[in-house]
């Protein structure tokens, strides 16, 4: 039975193509290690700086976590609840309301904060009244609402409703305004009994670039079984 003979080219193509992924890999692992540091750094220097108003100017170029005070009005009428939101081991949800701003009647969906679920009841909310009148609250920008697991269809958009996941186009569909889709995480203190320990984005740069060593030390194997291999099949001819 004749021998079947591995082409020459051919370990030499198959180490080009894993060296290639595995270098393509670990660059991309690096570039996602810079943006994680840049966001690190957008969240120091952002923090470090005063909350501005919400002038239309203000609003035309915001920039994630930046600091804003709105002034103005919650829309009462349309609470919403973002649920399976836990924080410290414990059931949770996330109040949110649209607030309209006084000066140019734009609407913004503002965070409120966390408040505990009824294990027993999970449609039974708490009293969360928010302030009627016009107000001043501050708060930071979130690019958009921290999505979670969710099977079937998204949830009808109603006043008071239970929803696992929320898009701002669609309430701004719904409520019939112009809204940014960026939110605002409120950090002032306006009773309710809400908890606002927002969780601070991690950089994870760490994990990205032990990522990228490790698909470089692919390549780099690759390339060494290469020459180890081809020195020792040049001994034994």
């Amino acid at each position: 039975m004749p021998k079947f003979k591995i082409p020459r080219a051919l370990p030499l193509i198959a180490t080009i193509l894993v060296c290639a992924l595995g270098i393509a890999l670990g660059n991309w692992q690096t570039r996602r290690a810079h943006e994680k540091e840049e966001m690190a750094r957008q969240i120091e220097a952002q923090g470090k700086a005063p909350a501005q108003l919400a002038t239309s100017a203000v609003l035309a170029k915001v920039q994630p976590f930046q600091r804003l005070r709105l002034h103005g009005k919650f829309l009462q009428q349309w609470p919403l609840y973002l649920d399976n939101r836990p924080m410290n081991g414990k059931a949770g949800m996330y109040a949110l309301m649209p607030f309209q701003i006084t000066d140019n009647g734009e609407t913004i969906l503002v965070e409120r904060g966390w408040f505990q679920r009824n294990i027993k009841e999970r449609t039974k909310i708490p009293a969360l009244s928010a302030p009627e009148g016009e107000i001043e609250i501050e708060g930071v920008v979130r690019t958009h609402i921290d999505r979670s697991m969710q099977l079937g269809a998204s949830d009808s958009l109603t006043p008071g409703a239970i929803v696992q996941n929320l898009s701002v186009p669609a309430l701004a569909e719904v409520l019939k305004v112009k809204m940014p889709e960026w939110v605002l995480e409120q950090t002032s203190d306006h009773g309710a009994g809400l908890q606002r320990d927002w969780p601070v984005p991690s950089s994870g740069a760490d994990k990205h670039r032990a990522y990228a060593f490790q698909w470089y030390g692919l390549a780099a194997m690759a390339a060494l079984f290469f020459v180890v291999t081809g020195i020792r099949r040049g001994k034994k001819q």
